[in-house]
């Protein structure tokens, strides 16, 4: 099944609704546009189930296949600005992210689970994003976390990330400081609300999945083992379900680290999960200033080309919540 030419006026959802009551399923792809391995993914499931060969049999499932339908078309990470930065309904919508925040986050809010499907630039291997921890704090109070760690165990991969939003918290802290790039939607106190968070905020749980490198043509089979099994452990697919695939490597995000000038250099062609010995030399400043590794550890997302003012790469350390 192939899904239909991009427009930037609609998004394009296949809803699957069982005669037998159950979870709530929600499935992403293209948040952002150049990252279609999970589009890919979706359609070959989308197609298996059209054919017979997935029989829904419990609850729903609502695909999303290219959910930045402007981003997709440009064949770019984003329409007008990043969909999962932000990502809240308003009243006053300034942008092509703005607009379709008004039409996602209602949908993510009638589900109660949402497996995310993301790629990144440079090479590596695919890895999941969890959430927090339970905890009634006020930057993302939840209570589901045994339920992310489960669907997270059956997604394929072996490497499990969290610590995203108190990053985000004090990366947007920083910014601001600065004044960088002043008033701009990554200065905003809700930057690190995407997806995952949105549908955290409103009840629900998900797990982001990063398929692999953009250009691998392995990555959209990740993504439809990924969803099968995802429909296999809710109950909501007829389909064996093949158990983790441990041990699995755990880390928690510990800093991000903007961009600062045009001039900014790593100092190599870094990939996501390079391992970092304490003191190690990422990168320099415009101004010569070096930025080292403040203890042993990973850096993820490395973002050559990223522009200043916005995230460059992370940092990450094992965590301390196994899966």
């Amino acid at each position: 099944m192939t899904t239909p030419p991009p427009s930037a006026q609609h998004l394009h959802i296949h809803r699957f609704a069982a005669l037998e009551p159950g979870p709530r399923l929600i499935v992403t792809g293209a948040v952002h546009g150049n990252e279609v391995a999970g589009t890919r993914g979706i359609e070959r499931v989308l197609g298996e189930i059209e054919r017979g060969e997935v029989p829904i049999v419990r609850g729903t499932v609502t695909f999303v296949p290219i959910a930045n339908p402007l981003a997709y078309a440009k064949g770019e990470r984003m329409g007008d600005r990043n969909l999962n930065r932000r990502l809240l309904p308003t009243s006053a919508p300034r942008d092509n992210e703005d607009r379709i925040a008004n039409v996602l986050c209602p949908l993510l809010a009638e589900h109660d689970a949402l497996l995310d499907l993301h790629s990144f630039r440079s090479p590596g291997e695919p890895f999941a994003l969890r959430g927090p921890a339970d905890n009634d704090g006020p930057l993302e109070p939840f209570a589901h976390a045994a339920e992310e760690a489960r669907l997270a165990a059956h997604l394929g991969v072996k490497r499990v990330v969290d610590g995203w939003m108190e990053v985000y918290a004090a990366g947007v802290a920083r910014r601001r400081a600065l004044r960088l790039t002043p008033d701009a939607v990554n200065e905003d106190p809700a930057y690190g609300v995407g997806t995952t968070e949105y549908m955290r905020s409103v009840g629900g749980y998900a797990v982001t999945l990063e398929c692999g490198q953009h250009e691998d043509a392995a990555a959209p089979a990740v993504a439809r083992h990924a969803i099968r099994q995802t429909l296999a452990l809710l109950g909501i697919a007829d389909l064996p379900l093949s158990p983790p695939q441990g041990p699995f490597e755990c880390l928690t995000l510990a800093e991000v680290v903007d961009r600062h000038a045009t001039g900014d250099r790593f100092v190599r062609q870094w990939s996501s999960f390079d391992p970092l010995a304490a003191g190690d030399l990422i990168a320099v400043r415009a101004d010569g200033a070096e930025l080292r590794a403040p203890e042993a550890g990973y850096i993820v997302f490395p973002d050559h080309a990223a522009l200043p003012g916005h995230e460059w790469f992370y940092l990450a350390r094992p965590s301390t919540r196994p899966l």
